[in-house]
């Protein structure tokens, strides 16, 4: 094994190295770096949401561009606030009865954010994760711009050593955590329009969705 696959690589499952890796992961985030963390479906590659230039590397580090903008995770339900101009009631009621967890919502952020994450016409992906490390990271980086955390085209990385292997030096720190239990994608509901619509079915199904919001439309 070559030496560089021996560095970089943190192991959560030990506390030592979950610390040591996780404070890794907060300070490369601040710095404009990229990190690999896990969450409750897939592994994902992060930046500073508000740092352009990190953007734009975790974009070229996937081969993709600027129209293919990343969700953004969260660390609490309050950050949603801050995001948006105003919250539907049915995103609330979404977030609150979801959250943390597998369900992506898209929103209308705030016009006075200053942030670049690529072409989005004035909506945003967010999700709050339910994995004790992407959430300690998040609590102290604030909102990052994420996506799966592999090379466009290539399978999803359900450990940091999956994603190293493809996303190797683009990558300044890799939290390791074990294999995803659930590695299916987050349901996304775009809710920037008067009707909810599910836009990706995932590992929340639309009929816990309709038990929140019944008139959530399946367009997926």
């Amino acid at each position: 094994m070559a030496d560089w696959l021996l560095v970089m690589l943190y192991d959560c499952r030990s506390v030592a190295d979950r610390d040591r890796g996780i404070a890794a992961a907060i300070e490369a985030v601040k710095n404009g770096e990229l990190v690999v963390i896990p969450t409750d479906t897939v592994y994902g590659i992060g930046a500073d949401a508000f740092t352009p230039h990190a953007v734009t590397a975790l974009l070229n580090a996937k081969g993709r561009d600027r129209h293919h903008p990343p969700p953004v995770l969260v660390g609490s339900r309050r950050t949603l606030d801050g995001l948006v101009f105003m919250l539907p009631s049915a995103a609330r009621d979404l977030a609150d009865a979801f959250w943390p967890g597998a369900l992506t919502i898209v929103v209308e952020h705030s016009p006075s954010l200053q942030w670049d994450i690529g072409e989005t016409n004035g909506s945003v992906a967010v999700r709050m994760p339910l994995h004790p490390v992407a959430l300690e990271v998040l609590g102290e980086t604030g909102p990052m711009a994420v996506s799966s955390a592999n090379k466009t085209g290539q399978p999803p990385a359900v450990t940091a050593e999956e994603a190293r292997q493809q996303l190797g030096y683009a990558v300044r720190a890799y939290l390791e955590a074990g294999p995803c239990p659930d590695p299916v994608p987050s349901t996304i509901v775009d809710l920037t329009g008067e009707v909810p619509q599910v836009l990706r079915r995932g590992a929340i199904p639309i009929e816990k969705l309709r038990d929140v919001v019944p008139d959530i439309e399946d367009v997926a």
